[in-house]
C-alpha cells in the first residue's frame, strides 16, 4: 500500500498525466488504482466501448442499499489541450509560484478530484455507517462521453449514495442548475462544376446561406421566449443558439459540392434537448428548401435542475455558508447523473474563468478551503 500524499502531492501527480481528451486516461486510473487499492476499499472500471478508457468507480464502508444513503463525489479525468504558447510554466508539471499551483487540469478539475481521492484514501471503512464513492470519468470536455456511457451501462442494481457532489471550479459556491447543450452538423450535398459553368453543377454553399439567416431568426425568438426556470441564468435568460462553423468548398472556381454547418445550443432546464434538436432541424430543412441534407447529433447532454431543499443542496449551503441559489450555464456530468437518479450540486475549488486558458492555476490557500470544507461534509453523510 502506498503511503498516503499530501492534497498538493497528489495534484501534482495527477497533473502530470496528459489527459488531454485526444488521450487515453488509462494511465492515470491505473495510478488512482493502485493508490486506493487497500483493505476495504472497492474499486470497478467502468469502460468505453472500445476500452481505451474508462470511468473508475470506488466504494468504501457499507453498501448503499435500497436507500442509497451516504456520499458520491464525482469529477472528471480530462482536461483540454495545452499547446497556447503562453504557457510560462511546463503544462504538465505542477509549479509553485506565489502561492498558486500552475498546471493543466488543476483548476479544472483536478484539484477536487485530488481532494476527492485523498478523502477515500485516508477514511477508515469500518468505522462509516454510510457508503462514499467517488466516480471518475472520461472524456467530459468533448461531450461528457463517459458521464453518459456511465448512465448507460452502470446496473441499476449496483446501487450508489443518492447525495452527489459534482466537482468543477466553482470558487467554493454551490450551484444547483445548470443548462444541458446540443451540439448539430448539418451536412449540405450540391454537385461540382467549372465556375465557368456554373449551370452544370449545384452549388452546396448557397442553401447554407440560407439556413443560416433562418438560424439567426431562430436565435431572436428563442432569445424573446425564454423558456423555463429563466429566472435561474439572468445573464442569459434563454436558450442561446451559436452558429459555430461553415466549412465548404476548395477552390474558387469550382462550384462546391459540399458545405458542413455546425452549431450549438443550450436548452435551459425544463427543455427536452431532442425537442429543441427537432425544432432547430425543421427550420433548416424549410430554409433549404428541398436540398440534399444530413444531419448529425455530434453530442447532446441534459440540463441539471435540483430541487432547493434537497438535503445535499441545504448540506452544501450550510458548509460553505451560502445564502442563495445559483446556476451556471456550463454543462457537467451532473446531467447525466440525474437522469439516474442521483441528487447533484455542482462545487469545487478553483475558478472557471481560469479554465481551458494558458497559465491554468488554483491557489493553494482554495486547495486548503476546499479540504477544510469537504472533511466534515463526508462526515455528515458518512459517519
Amino acid at each position: 500500500m502506498a503511503p498516503t500524499l499530501s492534497d498538493t502531492e497528489l495534484l501534482a501527480c495527477l497533473v502530470a498525466f496528459d489527459t488531454t481528451s485526444s488521450n487515453s486516461n488509462l494511465p492515470l486510473i491505473d495510478f488512482v488504482s493502485d493508490y486506493l487499492d487497500r483493505p476495504g476499499i472497492r474499486l470497478t472500471r467502468n469502460r468505453s466501448p472500445e476500452e481505451t478508457k474508462s470511468n473508475l468507480v470506488v466504494e468504501l464502508g457499507p453498501e448503499a442499499g435500497d436507500e442509497r444513503a451516504g456520499l458520491m463525489l464525482s469529477g472528471h479525468t480530462d482536461t483540454v489541450p495545452a499547446e497556447e504558447p503562453e504557457w510560462r510554466t511546463p503544462p504538465h508539471q505542477l509549479t509553485t509560484v506565489d502561492g498558486r499551483l500552475y498546471g493543466r487540469g488543476s483548476s479544472d478539475m483536478k484539484g477536487f478530484v485530488a481532494l476527492a481521492i485523498n478523502t477515500a484514501a485516508t477514511l477508515d471503512p469500518n468505522a462509516m455507517k454510510a457508503p462514499l464513492a467517488l466516480v471518475l470519468t472520461y472524456d467530459e470536455e468533448v461531450g461528457l462521453l463517459g458521464a453518459k456511457q456511465f448512465a448507460e451501462t452502470w446496473p441499476a442494481s449496483a446501487r450508489l449514495p443518492k447525495n452527489t457532489v459534482i466537482g468543477e471550479p466553482t470558487r467554493l459556491e454551490v450551484v444547483r442548475a445548470h443548462k444541458g447543450f446540443v451540439d448539430l452538423r448539418f451536412i449540405f450535398s450540391g454537385e461540382s462544376a467549372h465556375s465557368g459553368y456554373p449551370h452544370l453543377g449545384r452549388n452546396a454553399i448557397e442553401p447554407v446561406g440560407k439556413a443560416i439567416s433562418a438560424l439567426v431568426e431562430l436565435r431572436r425568438l428563442l432569445e424573446a421566449e425564454g423558456g423555463p426556470h429563466a429566472d435561474e441564468f439572468p445573464d442569459v435568460p434563454y436558450a442561446p443558439l451559436n452558429v459555430g462553423r461553415v466549412v465548404g468548398g476548395v477552390a474558387t472556381n469550382v462550384v462546391p459540392d459540399r458545405c458542413v454547418l455546425e452549431i450549438s445550443t443550450r436548452p435551459l432546464p425544463g427543455m427536452q434537448p431532442s425537442d429543441l434538436a427537432e425544432r432547430i432541424e425543421r427550420v433548416v430543412r424549410n430554409a433549404a428548401d428541398g436540398e440534399p441534407l444530413e444531419v448529425e447529433t455530434m453530442s447532446s447532454s441534459p440540463p441539471l435542475l435540483l430541487a432547493p431543499d434537497a438535503e445535499v443542496h441545504i448540506a452544501a449551503r450550510e458548509a460553505v455558508g451560502q445564502t442563495e441559489d445559483k446556476a451556471v450555464s456550463y454543462a457537467t456530468d451532473g446531467g447525466w447523473f440525474q437522469q439516474m437518479g442521483f441528487e447533484c450540486v455542482v462545487w469545487g475549488p478553483g475558478d472557471i474563468a481560469r479554465a481551458h486558458k494558458p497559465n491554468e492555476f488554483i491557489g493553494i490557500d482554495e486547495l486548503q478551503r476546499g479540504r477544510e470544507v469537504l472533511d466534515p461534509f463526508v462526515r455528515r453523510f458518512c459517519f
